[in-house]
């Protein structure tokens, strides 16, 4: 019997009375008829996945059935000022595409301590103009070392040294009334070793066992090693582990002790489920599902974007909808751009993936484009890269927690008469400070010899020569320093997405290398980038003797530009466009909220774009410069100082 077949004999209805008829039976007939419109509309989309995943199944129905009964659970449970969230959310699905959504991302102890400090510090997180907070792990990990927290022992706790559940939701309730919306990571496809399913399993639970990926010798795992890449080559070779507590050869894709989690078997995905709704009805708005690309193994491939691993994430939508629709999904899929479109959902799945994803190959283009002082790898790889579905957004950043990889493909450039590997090499020399005349300080990570691959560790400021010209004490480096910190801001305001700022970038903070003093730490220099926030250094924001004033006050100042430029909502159409200058970019906004054109100059020195490239982009006359509010007239060549940017919107003639 096929997938089809199956779906068709279950008998949707009778799973609706059900529901109605257990778990939702206390409810209103008003919250009733709510679902039932929500499961009407939205069964199609749960089962469409489902049966790729679980359809040859004879179980599959029961399957189903436990499914629903964990969705209708959550609704039930759901409170009612997230209901009406909910209904928010539905009736404004544009919500997180709009110019007002501004990021931030931070750990918790390294931003204030504690969540009861979180909440305190909400403030500042106005005055910058927040309006989403990723907060980096913080569900309960394993002791000693966990991967920065993605090393889960425990979903339903949150890390002990930042307070409690109940310290969670008080936060996201907070936030919510101040209009920031909550993003906490949970991570899919893999536990930590100490999980209570991996302690079952390790028991010898035979249901437990059946969560993760076990094998009694090297035969299967020397089969999938031929084609699968090592993550942490440095560290963690190799990717399965042998334990002699179970006799088992344990697939661990990242480190030793985090065990991959078995999608194969549905009781998995229904686990991850009710743990998804679980932290929805604390008042988590977004949920960055990490590693998701690795969640589906296909033996002979390298298992990474598996059409399954979409299934999965299709399912997930589909289901937590049905109970809790204002919550949003952010892939973390780490790949390449061809590869990246279908995490927002492609086909009969468009729309109905993930509403987010990180738009990886902008953040290397950005530095790629910095070091080589030119646009033209830029520009070509963004007029190549697909359209986006118009109901989802890309989250664009400067640099998040990890490390910076050369994901520069070597199709894009050798279009443009450059060698992928030499080039990559070179922003590798370039950024880890060992190229002549750099004015980065960055570090290398993750040196794999066999690819040649070099990943870079560090701040922004401190990649962007901050840290080099305060070394030297060299007034006109550090302006030029602060300048290119404000035209890579500037840039991922700009973009068809969600901007998101790393923790201490708005100030300035440089690279911290007291991560070595902790043993616990000082194997993995991506702590580097990840320092403590200088609260001595925040104070400064207002001192205007200060480098730090600078840069918070310029960076406040871009923020509420943005907010108050229409054309940058997330569905204005974005395309790179050539500037007949190979230093400076171009790219423009367009929709019917209007037309804008971005101009950004990648060197130290002037530039210019003549006017009549200018005028054949369709804007002439008077020209305003939404960042800076001054109007230019496009009847002379636009000269550009050093790496400064454009905002430039035709001034109406009404």
């Amino acid at each position: 019997m096929n997938n089809a077949s199956v779906v068709a004999e279950v008998d949707l209805q009778g799973l609706l009375d059900g529901l109605l008829q257990g778990p939702l039976r206390s409810m209103t007939p008003l919250e009733q008829a709510i679902f039932r419109i929500r499961f009407e509309l939205g069964m199609p989309d749960v089962l469409r996945p489902l049966a790729r995943l679980y359809g040859e199944r004879p179980d599959f129905a029961a399957q189903l059935e436990t499914l629903l009964d964990i969705v209708a659970r959550a609704y039930a449970d759901r409170p009612a000022e997230l209901r009406l969230l909910d209904l928010r959310r539905v009736s404004e699905p544009d919500w997180f595409q709009q110019p007002n959504m501004i990021g931030y991302v931070c750990y918790v102890d390294r931003f204030a301590g504690d969540l009861a400090g979180v909440r305190d510090r909400i403030p500042y997180l106005k005055e910058l103009g927040i309006t989403y907070l990723h907060l980096m792990p913080l569900l309960k990990p394993r002791p000693g070392p966990n991967d920065g927290g993605y090393a889960v022992m425990d979903y339903r706790a949150v890390n002990p040294a930042y307070g409690t559940m109940d310290d969670l939701r008080e936060l996201a309730t907070a936030l919510r009334h101040e209009g920031i919306s909550l993003c906490v990571d949970l991570v899919c496809n893999h536990t930590a070793k100490e999980h209570e399913w991996a302690r079952k399993a390790v028991a010898g639970d035979p249901v437990y066992q059946g969560y993760y990926y076990l094998f009694p010798n090297r035969a299967l795992p020397d089969q999938y090693e031929l084609t699968l890449p090592e993550v942490f080559p440095d560290f963690a070779p190799g990717n399965f582990t042998y334990y002699d507590s179970c006799q088992r050869w344990v697939w661990t894709t990242f480190n030793e002790y985090q065990w991959d989690l078995n999608y194969t078997n549905p009781a998995v995905l229904a686990e991850m489920l009710d743990i998804m709704l679980f932290l929805a009805n604390q008042g988590v708005e977004i949920l960055r599902l990490d590693a998701v690309a690795f969640m589906w193994k296909r033996l002979g491939t390298d298992c990474q974007n598996q059409p399954e691993a979409h299934a999965i994430l299709q399912a997930f939508r589909a289901l937590t909808r049905l109970a809790a629709p204002g919550l949003l999904f952010k892939a973390e899929a780490i790949v390449s751009p061809d590869k990246l479109l279908p995490y927002l959902g492609l086909g009969a799945a468009t729309n109905k993936e993930c509403e987010i994803a990180y738009h990886n190959s902008f953040m290397v283009l950005l530095w790629s484009s910095l070091a080589e002082r030119r646009a033209v790898l830029m520009t070509h790889a963004l007029q190549n890269m697909p359209d986006t579905p118009v109901g989802c957004a890309w989250l664009t950043y400067v640099r998040c927690h990890d490390d910076i990889g050369w994901a520069v493909r070597d199709e894009d450039a050798a279009a443009i008469g450059l060698s992928g590997f030499l080039h990559r090499a070179f922003l590798s020399d370039f950024y880890s400070g060992r190229f002549p005349g750099t004015f980065a300080r960055g570090v290398t990570f993750q040196h794999n010899p066999k690819t040649g691959d070099r990943r870079i560790s560090g701040t922004l400021a401190s990649l962007a020569g901050l840290e080099a010209a305060a070394e030297r004490q060299n007034w006109h480096d550090l302006d030029l320093a602060v300048r290119r910190i404000l035209l890579l801001h500037a840039m991922i305001l700009v973009l068809n997405g969600i901007p998101i700022i790393y923790m201490g970038d708005e100030l300035g903070l440089l690279n911290d290398r007291r991560y070595l003093d902790d043993p616990h730490l000082a194997d993995d220099n991506r702590w580097i980038h990840r320092p403590y926030l200088d609260w001595n250094q925040a104070g400064q924001r207002h001192d205007w003797q200060t480098v730090t004033a600078r840069i918070f006050h310029a960076t406040c100042d871009m923020i509420q530009a943005r907010k108050h430029t229409l054309s940058l909502h997330a569905e204005a159409r974005c395309y790179a466009v050539w500037t007949h200058n190979e230093q400076v970019f171009g790219m423009i906004r367009a929709s019917a909220r209007g037309r804008l054109l971005v101009l950004a100059n990648f060197t130290e020195r002037d530039q210019t774009v003549p006017r009549h490239r200018v005028h054949d982009m369709g804007f002439k006359g008077e020209l305003v410069d939404r960042l800076e509010g001054k109007v230019l007239d496009s009847w002379s060549d636009l000269k550009l100082e050093p790496y400064r940017v454009l905002w430039l919107e035709q001034v109406s003639e009404t």
